[in-house]
């Protein structure tokens, strides 16, 4: 029988304990997936590995989340809430240990995906607690929009913990750190816990791990493809048009096998029946590319204004509280029942603000301020923007696909974070190498400025102290250096130049398209799943 919430914590515990508490439980239960972002370069130097390797890793975690989604369900409603919640704390503490001492990719990898399926459980139990205790739909809502706003914020989180720790230690240390973090959470929750279960129980059986195998390896396919891809020149290169045609033929096993499991698929292919849930699937996904060109940014200020780590992290603090902002004034609409088409159409103004002011911005002698604003616009924008677009898909099917469409969205954010990475560094090799080569022809021997340039440069080792011919090396090297600079220069420009195109014809397109306001949001009869991250 199904506990009634108030039996789930123990009387005793203040409330406010209790969110304390499952607050310590999930901030090192999303620090995993921060982990990756935080800092890949100083991560590939550690493990010896490439920094694609380091952002595949990251990848093989939310492919590991998103695939793992409905398995995650049954044993949510076999286990009682203090034995499950014990599992997963105790698998991901066992996989961040291994991810803290091996060196080796393979296992790296593989733990990885055991940390993503761990993730999902952990989650689960304490997004599952929040909304328990959130009383009227008005409460529903604030929560979703705070639940949303961190999963946003998470990336300039853990930049912001993680920079100071990487000044000091190895990047192993970060896993030290996440254990260490994890056991006092999870022994305070676990003692204010009832021994009861959050739904009625159901047994383990027919679960459809034949399906859990083939559309998780399609995922690990379609990011590495993705990730890797341009690393190996595409078609180029026989693995990846291997990796292709195993992706085609496991989404096609995939589509087969859920077609035929009628009375219980794996993921139901019948959200897709419904109109409005595949356009907020359209969205979400520009959503997450144009999410995307915040890592441009960032390179942009390591490469081109030298900015460090720490410094990136404090400035990210204005995209953060832009996210803030947005995610309260946002839940207000939704409770207020403003139509989405107008919100959807704020949200995205903000964006298209945003690359075209870092457009014009972007400059070899940028500072820190000025840049400032802008990434506030941002966090505004993408704020508005992902609360509605989740509970408006979720809302377009019926109650009983609400779960599908909760996970069907997940791999949607999926495609979007990993085509966001993939349309990055594709269009970064092919801007910077025609940018790059424009230069060289245009800097030559008999070019004054560039003479002048050259001259400049070794006249200031010379004064340093350097040997005339060393100095002369030095000032070759600087130059280069001067002309890589500028084509990431010219890269960030183009490409943000690019995404504003494309943010200009998603708001025609939301502006113009006739049955978007048919949709009622509805966050008690259809409720996004817990593990959405």
């Amino acid at each position: 029988m199904a506990a009634d919430p108030v039996q789930i914590i123990k009387s005793w515990v203040p409330q406010w304990v209790t969110k304390l508490v499952i607050f310590m439980v999930l901030l090192p239960t999303m620090g995993l997936f921060g982990l990756s972002t935080a800092n890949s370069n100083a991560a590939a130097g550690f493990y010896g590995f490439e920094p694609t390797d380091i952002q595949y890793s990251m990848i093989v975690f939310y492919a590991a989340l998103t695939s793992f989604f409905a398995l995650e369900r049954r044993f949510f409603n076999f286990l009682a809430v203090k034995q499950y919640l014990l599992l997963g704390a105790i698998v991901q503490i066992l996989s961040s240990y291994v991810c803290y001492i091996t060196h080796n990719l393979a296992v790296l990898l593989i733990f990885r995906f055991i940390q993503g399926a761990a993730n999902c459980t952990t989650s689960s139990i304490c997004i599952t607690l929040i909304f328990k205790q959130l009383k009227g739909e008005r409460s529903r809502e604030i929560g979703y929009s705070v639940i949303y706003g961190m999963l946003l914020s998470l990336s300039q989180i853990s930049m912001m913990i993680t920079s100071p720790v990487l000044e000091s230690f190895d990047f192993n240390t970060l896993y030290k750190c996440i254990m260490f973090i994890f056991i006092p959470g999870t022994l305070c929750l676990y003692s204010i816990l009832n021994n009861v279960r959050l739904i009625d129980k159901s047994h383990l059986y027919k679960i459809d791990w034949a399906s859990f195998v083939i559309y998780s390896s399609a995922l690990l396919l379609i990011g590495y493809v993705l990730i890797y891809g341009q690393h190996y020149y595409w078609l180029e290169n026989p693995t990846i048009v291997w990796c292709i045609v195993g992706i085609v033929v496991l989404l096609t096993l995939h589509v087969f096998r859920q077609l035929s499991l009628k009375k219980r698929p794996y993921l139901s292919l019948e959200v897709f029946k419904y109109r409005n849930f595949k356009i907020g699937a359209f969205l979400i996904f520009a959503l997450y590319i144009c999410r995307g060109t915040l890592n441009v940014a960032n390179s942009y200020f390591a490469v081109v204004i030298g900015m460090d780590p720490i410094h990136i992290a404090y400035m990210l603090l204005a995209n953060s509280a832009g996210i803030l902002v947005s995610v309260a004034v946002t839940a207000r609409l939704i409770i207020l029942k403003k139509p989405m088409r107008n919100i959807w159409l704020v949200g995205f103004a903000f964006l298209l603000l945003f690359h075209v002011w870092m457009r014009f911005l972007f400059s070899s002698s940028g500072n820190m301020p000025s840049f400032l604003v802008p990434l506030f616009v941002q966090g505004l924008g993408a704020g508005t923007l992902i609360t509605p677009i989740i509970l408006y898909m979720v809302s377009s099917v019926p109650t009983h696909l609400g779960g599908v469409a909760s996970a069907t969205g997940v791999f949607f954010r999926f495609l979007g974070f990993c085509g966001s990475i993939a349309f990055a560094n594709y269009y970064a090799l092919f801007s910077q190498t025609t940018h790059y080569n424009r230069f060289q022809q245009t800097i030559t021997m008999i070019d004054p400025a560039a003479i002048e340039k050259l001259a400049g440069y070794k006249q200031m080792f010379l004064a340093k102290g350097f040997a005339p011919d060393q100095a002369a090396k030095m000032a070759n090297g600087l130059l280069n250096r001067t002309v890589t600079v500028q084509s990431q220069l010219r890269y960030a420009v183009d490409y943000y130049e690019l995404i504003s195109w494309c943010i200009l014809g998603v708001i025609l397109f939301i502006s113009l398209y006739p049955y978007m306001n048919r949709t009622m949001i509805n966050v008690r009869g259809n409720q996004p799943a817990p593990a959405t991250f």
